[in-house]
């Protein structure tokens, strides 16, 4: 008979935090069988909660003052242990920091998530996890590379604007000046997108929508960044125009350009944060895993965070189930991912609204079908 539970769910986005997934859904379980062994291990897939996952895996939060997209000073998080960092760009740079209903495409700037690496520098950190979802920005990593040392520059040598609208007006790029540690620091950016800067399928034209860009925008951004591209070329060879139309060079409004140029590595989001947090000691360990988040759908099967899970648990002759508050996947669909069943919200309350106002005691109710389900 199962009795050891390893829960490892992502958020419920705009309901509950990964860890008061892991708390519900532990309460509802223990309800059904009161003596069950649980491990909760919350992930992410390095978007937003990425630094709150590696605080519950061991990891120590640091908090620093940064520049926010629009300038204005924010705190933002990492997270740290044994040379190892963590750090999210949404915490600097993303659009949870705009005022609510702001958008600010030409202007906003990752000048923050330099800052935010380069307090992981002076921390001490030997490898750094860069997860780079939920961006308000679209500068091709501009304003991140400036405040690791980089210069650019208008045509009269001043610094050009903050933002991809202002990358219009470079003249020149100096690269000379990025701080030295770079150079003996491993970088992972933990992403699985594969656009690349700009063009149909670049970073303005396929996020811009999303961060407030309208079409004049989008045209104005994928030119821009093309322009800045170019100007980098001259400044620092070829391998900045092979960068640019690199499978990834477009993550986060093209922040994977920015890291691309400071020697990043990329990984699979889910794929590396469950290496950082230990994933494969806590499954060898469970008889039962429990993932989900907040919408299981086809966006779920292409690098989330439930995918994943199942994947990792399936490779391990483990067996899985998931909890969420909406799904849209057929049963086959699921199968193939390695879940053996969801169990959406409404399958005990089939009033959506009341399943988003009142999803923690609700999602409790679930957990404990899935106790009789499977564990008596």
């Amino acid at each position: 008979m199962t009795q050891r539970v390893l829960i490892a769910a992502d958020k419920f986005k705009g309901s509950l935090t990964a860890v008061q997934v892991a708390e519900r859904v532990t309460a509802g379980l223990r309800r059904v069988v009161p003596e069950l062994q649980v491990e909760s291990l919350p992930v992410a897939d390095g978007g937003d909660g990425t630094v709150d996952a590696a605080v519950v895996a061991g990891f120590e939060r640091r908090e620093v003052r940064v520049a926010g997209p629009l300038g204005d000073e924010v705190t933002a998080a990492f997270a740290l242990r044994a040379g190892t960092a963590v750090v999210e760009m949404a915490e600097a740079s993303g659009l949870q920091r705009l005022p609510a209903g702001v958008f600010a495409p030409l202007t906003a700037s990752t000048y923050g998530s330099g800052e935010l690496l380069r307090a992981a520098l002076d921390a001490g950190a030997r490898t750094i996890v860069f997860g780079v979802g939920g961006s308000a920005t679209t500068d091709g990593g501009a304003g991140m590379l400036s405040a690791l040392g980089a210069r650019f520059l208008d045509a009269d040598g001043e610094p050009v604007p903050p933002g991809g609208g202002g990358l219009g007006e470079l003249a020149s790029a100096d690269l000379s000046g990025l701080d030295p540690r770079l150079a003996s620091v491993e970088l992972v950016l933990a992403s699985d997108v594969d656009n690349p800067l700009t063009g149909p399928k670049g970073a303005p034209a396929v996020y811009g929508p999303q961060k407030g860009a309208s079409p004049d925008d989008v045209e104005t951004l994928d030119t821009a960044l093309a322009h800045y591209a170019k100007v980098l070329e001259e400044a620092v060879g070829a391998k900045a125009a092979e960068f640019a139309a690199s499978p990834g060079a477009g993550a986060a409004g093209g922040i994977g350009y920015g890291a691309l140029l400071l020697g990043a590595r990329f990984r699979p989001g889910i794929e590396v944060m469950l290496d950082v947090l230990g994933f494969a000691p806590a499954l060898e360990w469970a008889d039962l895993v429990i993932t989900g988040e907040g919408s299981l759908d086809e966006q779920t099967l292409h690098g989330k965070a439930p995918a994943g899970v199942a994947a990792a648990a399936r490779a391990a002759d483990k067996e899985v189930v998931a909890v969420c508050g909406r799904l849209a996947l057929p049963p086959d669909a699921l199968g193939r991912a390695g879940i053996r069943r969801a169990y959406p919200l409404t399958s005990v309350e089939p009033d959506v609204a009341k399943c988003i106002a009142d999803a923690g005691p609700i999602l409790e109710r679930v957990a404990e079908q899935i106790g009789r389900d499977f564990l008596t």
